[in-house]
C-alpha cells in the first residue's frame, strides 16, 4: 500500500534531500567559521602568529581526513541515517566547547574534534542521496546538496564576524554549535534504501565491499585506487581543494589586511560574493552537467575542467588588481565559474564506482583532496605570510587551479578509454 500523508513526506526523496542539504549548510558554517575570527584570535591573548592559525583548520581536516575512510567502510555496511546523525551531534558539540578554549592547544584539540562528526556525514551523506534519486538527476541533486557550501561558507563569515562585533569571538562557537543538537534528531526520520535501488542496473554481488572491518577494507580501498578515471578525477579534486581551501581561510583577512577593509567589512563582503556566486554557480554547474551529460558521458568532467581553466587567470587578478572594482569583478567571475564544477565533479565520483562502495569512494575521495589539498594550504599561506606577506602566500591560489582544470582533462580521457 503505498505511503500517505506526513509519513509519505517524511520518507520522500525530496526530504532525505532538503534534511541533508541544510544540515551541510552548517557543516560549512562551522568549517569557515574560524576564517572568520582569524584577526581577533590573532589579537585575543594567544600570542598566536599566522603559522598557528592556518594550523586550527589543518587540525579539524586532518582528523576529517584520517577518520573518513573508517565511516566510508561503515556506511557501505550499516545504517546511514544513524551514522550520519551520530556525526552530527557529535561536530555539535565539538564546535560550542571550541567556546571555552583558554589557549592554542585547547582550540586546536577542539577544532580536531569536530572533524570526527564531519567525517561521519560527508562520507556517507552523497552515498544516500545516490539512492534516492536515478543516475539522470544525481548532477542537479548533488548541486543542491552542495550549494550548502557556498551558503554554509558565507554564513560562517557572516556570523563569525558579526557575532564578534556584538558578543566576542567566543560567542560564535556557542551560536554555530547548538542548533546541530536538533538537526541531529531529524536524520533519525531519514528512510535507508537498498544500495544501488536507483541504478539501471542492479550491482552485481561480487562488486558490494567485503563484509569484515580491516585488511578487507583496505583491500577494498585498493581497489578504488586502482579504478583510473575515478582516482584521476579524485587527484584534480585534491588541487581544487588546495586552491578553494587557501582562498576561503584567508581572503577576509587579506582583505583586511591588504586592502584596508574594516573587520566587519572584510567578513561580510567575502561573504556576500561566495553566497551569491556559489549559489548561482553551484546550480548552474549541475544542470549544464545534466543537459551536457546527453551527449557524453564525460561531460561532467568537461564540464569542470573548462570552467575550472577558464577561471584561472581570474583568480590571478583579483588577488594583484590595483582597484577595489578590479578585485570585485575578477572575484565574482572566478568564484562563479569554480563553483561550476561542484556538482559535476561530485556526481562523476559516485557514477564511476559500484553503488555498493560510494560510501567508501566518497571517504577515500575526502581522504586524499584534505590530505593533499586544504590540510595544507591554509598553513602553508600562513607560512608564505610570516616569511614575507599575505599578498605573496595566495597567489600560489592561481597555480592549483591551473593544475585541477588539467587534471580533470586527464580525468575525461581516462573515463573515455575505461
Amino acid at each position: 500500500m503505498p505511503q500517505t500523508g506526513h509519513k509519505f513526506w517524511l520518507h520522500s526523496s525530496a526530504w532525505g534531500l532538503a534534511v541533508l542539504a541544510f544540515i551541510n549548510l552548517f557543516n560549512y558554517l562551522d568549517r569557515y567559521l574560524i576564517s572568520a575570527l582569524i584577526e581577533p584570535l590573532k589579537h585575543a591573548g594567544f600570542g598566536l602568529n599566522d603559522a598557528e592559525l592556518g594550523s586550527l583548520m589543518f587540525a579539524f581536516l586532518a582528523v576529517y581526513t584520517l577518520a573518513s575512510p573508517l565511516f566510508g567502510a561503515l556506511g557501505d555496511r550499516f545504517s546511514r541515517p544513524r551514522l550520519i546523525a551520530f556525526g552530527v551531534a557529535c561536530w555539535s558539540v565539538a564546535t560550542a566547547v571550541s567556546g571555552f578554549a583558554v589557549g592554542f592547544y585547547s582550540l586546536f584539540a577542539a577544532r580536531a574534534a569536530v572533524g570526527v562528526g564531519e567525517a561521519a556525514y560527508g562520507t556517507i551523506a552523497p552515498s544516500l542521496l545516490s539512492d534516492y534519486y536515478p543516475v539522470t538527476r544525481r548532477g542537479r541533486v548533488m548541486a543542491i546538496f552542495f550549494c550548502a557550501i557556498p551558503v554554509g561558507s558565507a554564513l560562517g563569515y557572516v556570523v563569525g564576524g558579526l557575532m564578534n562585533a556584538h558578543f566576542g569571538w567566543r560567542s560564535a562557537f556557542f551560536v554555530a554549535g547548538v542548533p546541530g543538537l536538533a538537526l541531529s534528531a531529524l536524520c533519525l526520520w531519514l528512510r535507508d534504501p537498498p544500495r544501488g535501488s536507483q541504478d539501471h542496473e542492479a550491482a552485481a554481488p561480487s562488486a558490494g565491499p567485503p563484509h569484515g572491518i580491516g585488511s578487507a577494507t583496505l583491500a577494498n580501498y585498493l581497489l578504488l585506487a586502482r579504478n583510473r578515471p575515478y582516482a584521476v578525477t579524485v587527484l584534480g579534486y585534491a588541487a581544487y581543494t588546495f586552491a578553494m581551501g587557501g582562498l576561503a581561510y584567508w581572503m577576509p583577512a587579506f582583505l583586511e589586511r591588504i586592502r584596508g577593509m574594516p573587520e566587519a567589512q572584510a567578513t561580510v563582503s567575502f561573504g556576500g560574493i561566495v553566497v551569491v556566486t556559489g549559489f548561482l554557480g553551484t546550480f548552474a554547474g549541475g544542470w549544464l552537467g545534466d543537459y551536457c551529460a546527453r551527449y557524453s558521458s564525460q561531460a561532467y568532467l568537461i564540464v569542470s575542467a573548462i570552467a575550472t581553466l577558464v577561471a584561472a587567470p581570474f583568480v590571478w587578478f583579483a588577488l594583484t588588481a590595483v582597484s577595489q572594482t578590479g578585485y570585485l569583478v575578477c572575484m565574482v567571475i572566478a568564484q562563479l565559474l569554480m563553483f561550476l564544477s561542484t556538482g559535476p565533479i561530485n556526481a562523476t565520483i559516485v557514477n564511476l564506482v559500484p553503488a555498493t562502495q560510494r560510501a567508501s569512494a566518497v571517504a577515500f575521495e575526502i581522504f586524499v583532496i584534505h590530505l593533499l589539498g586544504d590540510a595544507i594550504s591554509p598553513t602553508l599561506i600562513g607560512l608564505i605570510s610570516d616569511a614575507s606577506s599575505l599578498a605573496a602566500g595566495v597567489k600560489i591560489v592561481p597555480f592549483a587551479v591551473v593544475i585541477a582544470g588539467l587534471i580533470w582533462v586527464w580525468a575525461a580521457r581516462e573515463q573515455s578509454r575505461a
